[in-house]
C-alpha cells in the first residue's frame, strides 16, 4: 500500500515564472498553453503531454487558460521556449465547452473553476496559437488536442455555419498532432534531440503540416502510397464534393496501415501523414504510471472547485478507443478504431493510488473508458484486422474475427473490490447493451455474457444502469451505426431476468437522440410510443449538435451520405428540431394537442391511441400491462437528489 503523500508545489509542472526559478531553471524546452484550467490528472490531455515531454528530460511548463483580453502579457511572461509551443483548446472543443446543441452560450465551463465561463475563447487554439504566432515568429509551434484532431482537414463548423479549411491554416501553427499525442511527440523530441530543425519534420506519423510546393518539394514516404482529395476551394463550391472526401479521410484514419493523404489549401498542400499502429500495453501503461499529483494545481484552492474534475475524481480509466464507429461520435476518430488496454497490474496501481488519496470514502465512481465494456478486446487474426478498412466493428454485425470476450473485463473488476479500501466500485461509462445480447454478439459465450451483467447489476450498479439504444427507427439506427432496437428488448429482457432473481430495484436508463440525420417526426413518434409501452417515461434527451469529423456532421451540412453520395435529410430548422423533441415529452400538458394535430395529419392514429389514448377501457388495459413492468420507469438521466424506488402493481392500478 502506498503511503499518502503531502505535496510540494514542484510536484506539478510550474505556470508561472516564479515556480520556473523554485525549479532553478534558466530557460524552458517546452510551454504549453490551454483552454483548460491545470489539473495534473491522466484524464486531462494537457497534463498527460507535459508529463510525457518531462519524461523524456525536457523542462516543461504550461500556461493555463491565458488572458486574451488583456495585454497578452501570460504569452509572454514565460519567455522563448528552446525547442517549441504547444496549444490546445483544452479537453472539449471550445465551442462544445462554450455553446449549447442550439448555439445558447453555456452557463458553466466544467473545466474551469467553480465553473465560471469567459476563460476560455471561442475557437482556442487558432486564437492562442495566432498570438503566439504574433510575439514569436520564430519559435515552431505545435497544436493538438481534440480541437485540432477533429479540424485537421476540411470541416464543418456548425457553430459559424461555415466551411472551414484545416486548422493549421487558420491557426498559422508548424505542426498539428492528431489523436493521442504521446507516440509522435517521442519522434518529434527524439529527432530535435539529435539536432534536426524542426522545419525538416514533414513525414512524422500521426502529424498533419502544410507545404508549399512552389517553396519546396513534397517529402517522399517509401513505405506508404499517397491518396489525394478534393481541394478545400472544391468543397467550397460543391457540398458533393466535399462529402465525398469523407470515406477516405475516415477510412484512412482507421486503418492500421494507412495512406497519406493530400489536400491542397489556399496554395499550399496539406499532408496527413498515416497514424502510429495502435499503443502496445506497455506504452499505455507508461503513460499512465507517470508522477501524476491527480490534483488541480494549487493556484485554484481559493476560487473553487473544477466540475470536470470532481465527476472523475475518483475514476479510473482502462483503455483507450472505440470500435463502435457510430456516425454521431468522434471517439474513433481521434483516440483510434483499435481498442489500446492498460495491464491490470498498471489499473491496479492507480486504484490503490486513489484509495490512499485523503478523502477518498472508499467509493470508485468508474471503472471505464469510451465504451466501458470494450477492454482488452481485440482482433483473433492480426493479419485480418491489418487490411480491414470498416469504420466499425460491430455494425450492421459483430466481426465474426473480433474478440469480445468479458471475462478480462469481470476479472478486472474483482480484483478492483479485493482491494482493501474500496466498499464499492462504479461502471460510470456507457455500457454497449448490444453486445451482451446472444442473438447480436454470437461470438460470445451466452454464459460469459450473463456473468458479465450480473457482475455490473449486483456489485457495480448505484440504482441505475445506463444505455445508448439513440433510437428505435431501423434505418436511423443503421445510418448511426446501431443495431436495431430489436436488441433492446432482448437486452432488457435479460436485465429483467436478473432484477426480479436477484431483487435488485435497479433502473435501466436508455439514452436517446432527436434530429439526426434521416430522423423524420414519424420516427420520433414511433419512438415516443415504443418506449412508453415498454413503460418508459423519458425526461432528459440529446438533440443532435454537429461536431467535426463524424458521418453525421458531413450529412447535415451536405445533405449527401458521404459513403453513398445518395441524398439524405437532416432535420436542420428550429421548429423541426424542437418538434421532434417534442415527442419525447408526449406526457406535458402543453404537447398533448401539438401531438393530436400532428399524428392526425400524419394518418398515425395509431401510434396517437398509444401516446395518448381516450378509450378509457384500452388505456386501463395498457395500465395494467405497464404495471407488470415494474423495473423500467425511467428516470431523468441527470437527476441526483430524488430517490427511485419500485412502484408496487397496486399503486399503479390507481
Amino acid at each position: 500500500m502506498q503511503e499518502t503523500k503531502k505535496h510540494q508545489l514542484t510536484d506539478w509542472l510550474p505556470t508561472t515564472n516564479r515556480e520556473v526559478k523554485i525549479r532553478g531553471w534558466e530557460q524552458l524546452d517546452v510551454i504549453l498553453f490551454s483552454g483548460d484550467a491545470y489539473v495534473d490528472h491522466p484524464s486531462f490531455g494537457p497534463a498527460v503531454i507535459g508529463r510525457i515531454l518531462e519524461s523524456y528530460g525536457l523542462r516543461v511548463a504550461i500556461v493555463p487558460q491565458p488572458n486574451v483580453n488583456d495585454n497578452l502579457q501570460d504569452f509572454e511572461k514565460l519567455g522563448k521556449p528552446r525547442l517549441f509551443f504547444g496549444c490546445t483548446g483544452g479537453c472539449m472543443d471550445p465551442m462544445v465547452s462554450n455553446y449549447t446543441a442550439s448555439k445558447k452560450r453555456r452557463d458553466k465551463d466544467a473545466y474551469t473553476p467553480n465553473g465560471d465561463k469567459g476563460f476560455r475563447p471561442d475557437y482556442a487554439t487558432s486564437v492562442y496559437s495566432n498570438i503566439l504566432k504574433d510575439k514569436f515568429p520564430d519559435v515552431p509551434l505545435l497544436i493538438g488536442g481534440i480541437e485540432a484532431s477533429l479540424r485537421r482537414v476540411t470541416h464543418y463548423d456548425y457553430w459559424s455555419d461555415e466551411l472551414m479549411p484545416t486548422i493549421l491554416e487558420t491557426s498559422k501553427a508548424d505542426m498539428l498532432v492528431y489523436g493521442m499525442g504521446e507516440q509522435p511527440l517521442r519522434e518529434i523530441v527524439t529527432l530535435l534531440q539529435k539536432g534536426v530543425p524542426f522545419s525538416s519534420l514533414k513525414n512524422i506519423k500521426q502529424t498533419a503540416v502544410l507545404v508549399d510546393q512552389k517553396a519546396e518539394k513534397l517529402p517522399v514516404i517509401n513505405d506508404c502510397e499517397d491518396i489525394t482529395i478534393n481541394s478545400h476551394e472544391a468543397c467550397l463550391k460543391d457540398k458533393k464534393t466535399f462529402a465525398s472526401n469523407f470515406k477516405v479521410i475516415e477510412q484512412e484514419s482507421n486503418k492500421l496501415k494507412a495512406r497519406r493523404i493530400l489536400q491542397d489549401v489556399k496554395g499550399r498542400t496539406l499532408l496527413i501523414n498515416p497514424p502510429f499502429p495502435t499503443m502496445t500495453e506497455k506504452e499505455i501503461d507508461g503513460s499512465f504510471d507517470l508522477p501524476y499529483t491527480r490534483l488541480p494545481h494549487p493556484k485554484y484552492d481559493k476560487r473553487g472547485p473544477i466540475p470536470a474534475f470532481e465527476m472523475i475524481k475518483f475514476s479510473i480509466n482502462i483503455h483507450r478507443g472505440c470500435f463502435g464507429g457510430c456516425s454521431f461520435c468522434t471517439i474513433s476518430a481521434h483516440q483510434g478504431k483499435f481498442i489500446a488496454s492498460r495491464s491490470q497490474e498498471s489499473v491496479l496501481k492507480e486504484v490503490d493510488k486513489v484509495a490512499n488519496m485523503p478523502d477518498f470514502k472508499g467509493y470508485l465512481s468508474d471503472i471505464g473508458g469510451p465504451s466501458a465494456n470494450m477492454y482488452q478486446m481485440k482482433g483473433k487474426v492480426q493479419s485480418i484486422c491489418d487490411k480491414c478498412v470498416a469504420p466499425s466493428c460491430i455494425s450492421p454485425v459483430i466481426c465474426s474475427n473480433l474478440d469480445t470476450s468479458h471475462k478480462p473485463l469481470t476479472d478486472l473488476y474483482q480484483a478492483v473490490d479485493k482491494h482493501s479500501k474500496v466498499k464499492k466500485s462504479f461502471i460510470g461509462s456507457g455500457i454497449r447493451h448490444d453486445m451482451l445480447v446472444p442473438e447480436f454478439n454470437k461470438n460470445a459465450d451466452p454464459k460469459e455474457l450473463d456473468t458479465y451483467t450480473e457482475e455490473v447489476m449486483t456489485k457495480h450498479v448505484s440504482g441505475r444502469l445506463k444505455v445508448a439504444p439513440e433510437h428505435t427507427s431501423d434505418p436511423v439506427l443503421k445510418l448511426m451505426r446501431k443495431p436495431s432496437f430489436t436488441y433492446f428488448h432482448k437486452f432488457k429482457e435479460r436485465f429483467d431476468k436478473i432484477n426480479i432473481k436477484r431483487k435488485l430495484n435497479l433502473q435501466l436508463i436508455p439514452y436517446f437522440i432527436s434530429s439526426h440525420p434521416a430522423s423524420e417526426v414519424e420516427d420520433m413518434a414511433n419512438l415516443a410510443a415504443e418506449t412508453k409501452d415498454m413503460g418508459f417515461q423519458l425526461e432528459q434527451v440529446q438533440g443532435f449538435t454537429p461536431t467535426p469529423m463524424t458521418v453525421a456532421t458531413v450529412i447535415y451540412y451536405s445533405g449527401y451520405h458521404p459513403y453513398t453520395l445518395k441524398p439524405t435529410r437532416t432535420p436542420k430548422t428550429k421548429k423541426e428540431k424542437e418538434d421532434q423533441h417534442k415527442f419525447f415529452f408526449w406526457y406535458k400538458k402543453e404537447n398533448k394537442d401539438w401531438i393530436k394535430k400532428t399524428l392526425n395529419k400524419v394518418g398515425r392514429q395509431d401510434l396517437l391511441n398509444v401516446l395518448l389514448p381516450e378509450n378509457k377501457s384500452w388505456q386501463k388495459n395498457k395500465k395494467a400491462k405497464a404495471a407488470k413492468n415494474t423495473f423500467d420507469d425511467a428516470v431523468p438521466f441527470n437527476r441526483r437528489k430524488k430517490k427511485v424506488t419500485r412502484t408496487s402493481s397496486k399503486k399503479r392500478r390507481r
